[in-house]
């Protein structure tokens, strides 16, 4: 194979990353407008108490995560995105040990450091 071949074959290869189409970041910004619109709206508006408020700001940045993971990360279950979902899942995980330990240490040391109890 010459230098030529060689150049040609770098530069047509896309290194196994995955491009959308203009359609699908269209789709996903309009999924991300409505998901970051829908909990402003319902805190902003007082539209449901004060539970469901948190529900609802809950379920939306979750479903936002999804939708940037999908739409502009362009994960899915096919078997070239293994590597990239088993970090996601490893990284998700060291953050919930994190934030889950960090909240558990706080409160502990706020009941402990009170006198009354």
């Amino acid at each position: 194979m010459s230098n030529h071949d060689q150049t040609l074959d770098i530069q047509h290869s896309h290194g196994g990353a995955a491009h959308g189409s203009v359609k699908e970041y269209v789709t996903g910004l309009i999924f991300s407008i409505v998901l970051t619109a829908l909990p402003f709206a319902a805190l902003m508006f007082d539209l449901f108490s004060a539970p469901i408020t948190l529900i609802v700001i809950l379920l939306c940045a979750i479903a936002q995560i999804f939708v940037q993971l999908i739409f502009f990360l362009h994960m899915n279950s096919s078997s070239e995105q293994l590597w990239n979902t088993t970090s996601a899942v490893f990284i998700v995980l060291i953050v919930a040990i994190l934030v889950v330990g960090s909240i558990w240490i706080i409160e502990h040391l706020n009941h402990n450091m009170l006198m009354g109890h």
